[in-house]
């Protein structure tokens, strides 16, 4: 019997691959990472967009940190830019305007920087709306949506700083806004705006704290969640919508390597490149069009960037005039009450999947998808918030809105206030109603097929219409939801009925009491029959 020995890889590659497996064991990592699979359905390709543009941004920050000098000490701008020839501004402004005006590709990097930070955020915007209406929130993944909800918040605040960096009249203005909301915070307010501010407003370097929370802080705090949510997608599997798979193994999606892999690569450049495209075609942030901040020119055209639109929006939206004075301390409960709603706002969507897991008391693993119309109460609130959200969106362009359309500002700011209220109530109950007239419609087509149009006379003379009869999956689909019933009102081990039970069952009521339910198999026999006859 003669042994023959397995030579040894041969090449660079191949004992430069032993030498990292026989000391970290990587290789046993990368195939369990490379057989994982990734669904292939392209809303899944707004996490990747938010993570590509995440990229995208760290490149081009990268660059543009070289140039930039975070310092607002007052200088005569001396560059290309003529029209603020001799113009006294801080160096954070000259800074920009040279690596806009002086720097080959500067105006170009500054502008895919910037495009990628809007895509950024509205990315994991419409990645979270999936997520919500599919309810791919639901255990395990509890924890990741607040996760991911933590990084919606953080890349908002880093956009903001950034946004902030150049020191012009439009950035200046929005740091006011942020003082004057933190100084209309009673006995703690003072305090935060001369911690942040370094003194007085504008302070003495305000934009370098803010250079230093938005290259430094912030981005080590975005990747690290980034990894951790990325780490929780591998754990816990990915969702799936319900149906057959598309490839040969009857798998929704394709393995990391080579497929996915590949697939990924090329609609990161795909992104980049439309980016660069928008960024070289598109001016965003024009600067010198604004000028070096100075309270003095401030007009109607001064808004925020779209993100952060929803907070000036709550601020312009309130009545004036409520105040009133307590303890020593003036309590402006037109600032104190925007900013209360708006922090119940975010914990509530922060808190969501808990929240509807009380309510419900589902404790099973959902690993696949729901069809939104197949949850109307919790599609319903989803379309009540974005409806919120909108109303105090438009309430950040109120002036636009009026200057635009020549209308009156109180005429558009009484507006938004009845929208801000009726119109999450509206749009609850209206989408409501749109899922159960979907559900009822799929129920009928389940048991009777589609309508063909084709009249028929029957041997006794009676005229019918004939139907086109589903098959199993698409049958399937339309009846594969439970029929959650609400939870009844059960005493505890003591035999008492408390007042958190009595309060869940009818949240519970609330979120199920109007429901369709499936077909079941015996109206599925009866309704074939009945069709064969």
């Amino acid at each position: 019997m003669t042994v023959t020995a397995t030579p040894p890889s041969g090449g660079v590659t191949g004992k430069v691959s032993n030498y990292l497996d026989e000391r970290t064991s990587i290789s046993g990592a990368v195939k369990e990472f490379g057989r994982k699979i990734f669904p292939d359905h392209w809303s899944f390709l707004l996490g990747e967009v938010a993570l590509y543009s995440f990229v995208i941004i760290l490149l081009s920050g990268s660059f543009l940190t070289f140039f930039y000098q975070a310092s607002m000490a007052t200088v005569e701008y001396e560059g290309s830019y003529i029209p603020l020839k001799g113009v006294e501004m801080s160096v954070a402004m000259a800074s920009t305007l040279d690596i806009s005006f002086d720097l080959r590709g500067g105006l170009l990097l500054r502008q895919i920087h910037h495009w990628a930070a809007l895509l950024f955020i509205a990315a994991i915007g419409l990645h979270m709306l999936r997520i919500f209406f599919t309810g791919a929130f639901r255990k395990p993944r509890e924890l990741n949506w607040s996760i991911g909800f933590v990084l919606f918040l953080l890349a908002m605040a880093e956009g903001f700083t950034g946004y902030s960096l150049p020191d012009d009249l439009l950035s200046g203005n929005g740091l006011r806004i942020i003082d004057g909301m933190i100084l209309g915070l009673p006995v703690v307010g003072t305090w935060i705006s001369f911690l942040l501010f370094g003194g007085e407003f504008p302070g003495s370097d305000i934009v370098g704290r803010l250079y230093t929370l938005h290259i430094l802080l912030l981005p080590l705090i975005l990747l690290a969640l980034i990894v951790l949510h990325l780490m929780f997608v591998i754990i816990h599997k990915h969702t799936q919508y319900p149906g057959p798979g598309r490839t040969e193994n009857n798998v929704v999606g394709y393995p990391v390597l080579p497929v996915y892999a590949a697939k990924a690569g090329g609609f990161f450049f795909l992104v980049f490149g439309v980016v660069v495209l928008i960024a070289a075609t598109v001016t965003i942030n024009p600067i010198w069009s604004y000028g070096p901040y100075d309270p003095s020119p401030v007009s109607a055209g001064t808004q925020p960037d779209w993100y952060i639109g929803f907070a000036d929006g709550a601020l312009r939206l309130m009545p004036p005039g409520l105040e009133t004075y307590w303890f020593g301390y003036t309590w402006s409960w037109n600032i104190i009450i925007p900013v209360l709603v708006l922090l119940v706002f975010l914990a509530l969507v922060f808190a969501y999947p808990f929240i509807e897991a009380w309510v419900t008391g589902d404790k099973r693993e959902h690993h696949l998808l729901d069809r939104p119309r197949n949850a109307p109460v919790r599609t319903a609130i989803g379309a009540a918030g974005v409806m919120f959200y909108a109303v105090l969106w438009a309430g950040a362009a109120s002036d636009i809105i009026a200057t635009h359309f020549r209308v009156t500002m109180e005429g558009v700011i009484n507006t938004l206030q009845i929208l801000l209220i009726l119109g999450p109530i509206f749009a609850f109950m209206i989408t409501k109603r749109v899922c159960l007239g979907l559900q009822k419609k799929d129920r009928e087509i389940a048991l009777h097929g589609f309508e063909t149009g084709r009249i028929v006379r029957l041997p006794g003379g009676e005229f019918t219409e004939v139907h086109q009869q589903l098959n199993d999956y698409d049958r399937w689909q339309l009846v594969s939801f439970n029929d959650n019933a609400p939870i009844m009102v059960r005493p505890n081990e003591r035999g008492k009925i408390t007042g958190s039970m009595r309060r869940r069952a009818a949240w519970s009521r609330f979120f199920f009491e109007d429901r369709i339910a499936p077909v079941t198999r015996t109206e599925h026999k009866e309704a074939l029959e009945h069709a064969n006859h």
